[in-house]
């Protein structure tokens, strides 16, 4: 069973509540010496669909269900199944899953959803220069590389050289020796990085940026144009153009496009025309519609150009050359962002892919600073450098020798995390990779080191913070538990135990029995005459295998018989004719057919074969039925009828 099968039916087998005992509660009931509060039963049973104020049935009904997937669950920790490691590991797999709202600050979250969205609403063109540095290099490398980019600004803004120019001579992003840096339109989320994209949008038109921080280095940046979103929905008609094209083949393209053209302005029906004509295979059976035109969308200058200047919904172009080939485009209709409430899901998918989503993290890594006592002490750190070697960039290095370098590099709540503690984590985390300095390399991964510490120490907080967390917690510890134990003691073994399941259909098997049925045989005749030689036959009650033999000796196929059992609901014209007889003639084309009733059959029951699941449903029933008494009799049950009468 997959993982994903496994986790429904644990919620299924037991109504997932969203809150915890808590101290102080009444105790509702025992089962096994374990403690079950009022509060913690009321609670699910109100999640219950079948729960109702004015029917007691409905709560006993639900008790009595309770009762049994508590004693299920008492079983299997008596059984020690909460301690292996198999069990552990799923559990801990759920809890991965349950804590990763808790460890995101949902404020930034929605901030940035909300910064997105506003951002939207608009297409930046803007052009760069970058000098490129790493991340994590040392502060004097980081240093440089902004005075080196500060002296290219003061040339465009105190010098007001042109910036395309400069860009060209001075910019490390290869593209720019072509396009003096120039990125064209963009919006928000279109693949440009979290700190460029916000670097572009904090800056007016025409404005050229301070040094802006990325993952490849540092970059100013000038904004060319701001212009307001707008999604134009088009169509078109394209006859493809081709490098191996003749140049006949050149002139017949353009007399088709021309020929479509003038169709269109007869009144030709632009659907047709897009089916009949149009060498766009995706399109053109969908009246040449095509993805929202946008200033930020990935369309030839010449298709938005003609697109954007048509004026009105309807209104289509001339034929134009893009580097596909001929077109003719129609303007469909003009879109808007749809509200934001309708677009959250969606950015939050978009979001959650893209760097900006680690800005909810960091916030949380920095409130988790102030909430538990936290100190660094990097001074530290350096020390660890002279037990680093060449080992490191290759995967290979040693923290053998760092094992008594007990001097903390920062505490958390009281406690030391030292340079052995780095050495360590450093050695269990090497990959190969370029040569650094070596502090350089520290940094980074004291960094790691920490915020995963941190998000760890806060994970672990979860239970003791959020009483809705540490419910769904117990929930899906107790289903895992319940689910193991059922599979093993009744679903598993119901399969497997075939001697057992063989020995209860024997015991049981007027349980699994035929519903009443029909033995029916049709016979299908060549023409109405050969039917009414064959109603004779019947008559004089001649086999069908004597029947066959008659009619089929000069031309085969003149009779077909068919012998079949039916159940009631299976075949429309056997239930009209429930009762022994001849039915009457059905012809279709040359052919006549009919029915003979031969008999009714009485209930009997079904051959092991034919009723094998329903045979293992019962018996996994059956199973757990006994396994129930069982337990009821092991473990003692004892509830408060007094306070269970007070649940409304």
């Amino acid at each position: 069973m997959n993982h994903m099968n496994k986790l429904v039916l644990i919620l299924l087998m037991f109504f997932v509540s969203n809150l915890s005992a808590q101290g102080g509660d009444q105790v509702l009931m025992t089962v096994g010496g374990d403690k079950i509060t009022l509060k913690e039963f009321e609670s699910v049973y109100k999640k219950n669909p079948s729960a109702t104020a004015t029917d007691p049935k409905s709560l006993e009904e639900y008790l009595e269900l309770f009762i049994n997937f508590k004693l299920k669950v008492r079983e299997a920790k008596s059984l020690g199944m909460d301690t292996t490691a198999g069990f552990k590991s799923e559990l801990n797999g759920y809890r991965k899953q349950l804590s990763q709202p808790y460890l995101t600050d949902t404020l930034i979250t929605d901030k940035i959803l909300k910064e997105s969205y506003d951002r939207m609403q608009w297409h930046i063109r803007a052009s760069h220069v970058l000098i490129k540095v790493a991340l994590d290099a040392l502060p004097k490398d980081t240093m440089l590389a902004w005075s080196k980019l500060m002296k290219i600004r003061d040339r465009v803004v105190k010098s007001k050289e042109d910036f395309g120019k400069v860009a060209e001579q001075t910019s490390e992003d290869p593209y720019a020796k072509g396009n003096g840096g120039d990125l064209g339109y963009f919006t928000a989320l279109t693949g440009f990085v979290y700190p460029f994209e916000t670097g572009a949008y904090n800056t007016a038109v025409g404005e050229i940026s301070m040094p802006v921080r990325t993952q490849f280095g540092y970059h100013i940046i000038k904004v060319t144009d701001k212009a307001k979103h707008m999604d134009l929905m088009t169509a078109h008609v394209m006859v493809k153009l081709s490098k191996s094209m003749t140049h006949d083949d050149s002139v017949k393209a353009k007399a088709k496009i021309d020929e479509v053209y003038q169709k269109l302005k007869g009144g030709a029906d632009w659907s047709e025309m897009c089916k009949t004509y149009s060498d766009d295979i995706g399109t053109k059976s969908k009246a040449g519609e095509l993805p929202a035109l946008n200033m930020s969308a990935n369309f030839p200058v010449e298709f938005k150009s003609t697109a954007m200047s048509l004026a009105k919904d309807g209104n289509f172009s001339a034929p134009f050359m893009t580097r596909f080939g001929w077109h003719i485009v129609k303007k469909v209709a003009i879109k808007t962002l749809a509200p934001f409430a309708d677009m959250k899901n969606e950015l939050k998918t978009r979001v959650a892919k893209d760097m900006r989503s680690n800005m909810s993290r960091q916030s949380l890594i920095g409130k988790i600073k102030t909430w538990y006592v936290y100190k660094e002490m990097n001074a530290n750190l350096g020390e660890l450098t002279k037990y680093l070697d060449t080992n490191i960039f290759t995967g290979k290095w040693s923290a053998e020798k760092t094992k008594k370098l007990m001097k903390p590099l920062f505490t958390l709540e009281g406690k030391n995390y030292t340079q052995a503690d780095l050495a360590a984590y450093l050695e269990s985390h090497q990959v190969v990779r370029p040569k650094m300095d070596y502090l350089q390399l520290l940094n980074g991964m004291m960094k790691t080191w920490v915020e995963e510490t941190l998000i760890a120490y806060e994970e672990m907080k979860l239970d003791s913070k959020y009483p809705r967390f540490k419910s769904l917690m117990e929930e899906y510890r107790d289903g895992i538990l319940l689910f193991d134990l059922t599979d093993k003691k009744v679903w598993s073994k119901a399969v497997k135990d075939t001697a057992g399941l063989r020995q209860y259909y024997k015991e049981n098997k007027n349980k699994f029995l035929w519903d009443e049925r029909a033995d029916v045989t049709t016979y299908i005749c060549m023409d109405a005459k050969t039917a009414a030689a064959v109603r004779k036959m019947i008559s004089k009650k001649m086999t069908d295998k004597a029947m066959l033999e008659k009619m089929n000796k000069k031309v085969p196929g003149t009779l077909t018989i068919e012998a079949k059992i039916f159940m009631k609901g299976e075949n429309s014209a056997v239930d009209a004719n429930w009762n022994p007889g001849l039915t009457k003639d059905k012809t279709e084309g040359s052919k006549v057919s009919f029915m003979s009733v031969n008999k009714l059959v009485a209930p009997t029951p079904k051959a092991f074969n034919e009723c094998k699941g329903l045979v293992t449903a019962d018996y996994q029933s059956h199973l757990e039925k006994a396994w129930l008494a069982e337990l009821k009799a092991k473990y003692k049950v004892e509830v408060n009828k007094d306070l269970l009468k007070t649940i409304k």
